[in-house]
């Protein structure tokens, strides 16, 4: 990745080749079955489908996949290149089918995708697995077109291994501010609440999510990588679809959100990740967990309408470059 021109202003996150190098003796290679142990909070820095062949059977709780979109996309040098629908599937397929192995009978899949793919996923996803619904968050960045309706939304397709999962809803609802605030006979608040901030009320999250920002240059968990998730947005469905302790799969790891906010909210969990540079970020950024749990949009157990001021509680001083000689 080419050293860019950065303001002072630009939080994003990047590597010293100091860093780099001390990082990547913290990633894993497997050459041999490995056993839960083997994997157990790591980011295994290797192709899929050979990683694949050495992975324990049974031993994930959530499985979240947000794969290369049916899109032409260039990451960090790897092109991923835009292809038909029909071989889109069965891309998808030559790995999907043999990630089932690693599942748990009370397992929950969440796996992301577009307008173009999600035809694909659908396909895939029904042919293992029991689909529960499908997710659309709104994207606020995108290019505006001339002859289109801007695309501004992506998918994300749930899906479970049986009829007997995991699924904590009070722990994702949503504070929202309440518009017309009643009031019973007795001059009491109906289901909201009076605050310094104003008047909110816990809401059931839908499918349909509008309270996520996209990881810009101003947001200290932003990093080069060209389709990065927000952390806001792992946490609704780690929150959700596992619990303290489980284990958490992400085999699209890219630059670690899924295992910073698995670190963050107290799971275990395993990334898999080919290129060197994303998965020495991931591990930078499960170095700064450790001095920093919070997620932006989320405070108190509590999920913000969009990522805000009232969100308060700042840990200052969290350093950008982790020291080698600390990590070992």
């Amino acid at each position: 990745m080419t050293e860019k021109e950065r303001s002072k202003l630009n939080k994003t996150l990047v590597l010293s080749d100091r860093e780099k190098e001390a990082l990547s003796k913290k990633l894993l290679h497997l050459k041999s079955p490995a056993n839960v142990n083997d994997v157990l909070n790591k980011t295994i820095n290797q192709d899929l489908m050979e990683a694949i062949k050495y992975l324990p059977e049974g031993f994930v709780d959530l499985l979240f996949i947000d794969p290369p979109y049916n899109l032409t996309k260039d990451f960090n040098g790897n092109a991923f290149k835009q292809m038909s629908i029909s071989s889109y599937t069965e891309w998808l397929e030559s790995w999907f089918s043999k990630l089932v192995k690693v599942l748990k009978p009370n397992a929950s899949i969440y796996i992301c995708g577009d307008w173009q793919s999600s035809t694909s996923i659908h396909t895939i996803l029904e042919k293992y697995f029991i689909i529960k619904n499908r997710i659309t968050w709104e994207r606020e960045k995108g290019r505006g077109a001339k002859a289109n309706w801007k695309n501004s939304s992506e998918d994300i397709w749930f899906a479970t291994v049986n009829d007997e999962y995991t699924f904590n809803i009070e722990d994702v609802k949503l504070k929202r501010k309440v518009i017309a605030p009643y009031v019973d006979n007795d001059g009491k608040a109906k289901d909201w609440n009076s605050t310094d901030d104003g008047n909110f009320r816990l809401t059931h999250p839908s499918n349909i999510w509008t309270d996520l920002t996209v990881p810009f240059w101003s947001m200290p968990e932003n990093t080069d990588h060209p389709t990065q998730k927000p952390e806001k947005l792992l946490a609704k469905i780690i929150l959700a679809s596992s619990n303290a302790g489980d284990f958490i799969l992400d085999p699209f790891l890219g630059s670690g959100t899924t295992s910073v906010v698995a670190k963050k909210l107290g799971r275990n969990y395993c990334g898999i990740e080919k290129d060197l540079e994303y998965s020495c970020l991931s591990e930078k950024r499960l170095e700064m967990a450790e001095y920093d749990k919070s997620i932006q949009g989320y405070e108190d157990g509590v999920f913000f309408e969009r990522n805000s001021g009232l969100v308060r509680n700042k840990v200052k001083n969290i350093p950008q470059m982790i020291q080698p000689e600390k990590l070992f």
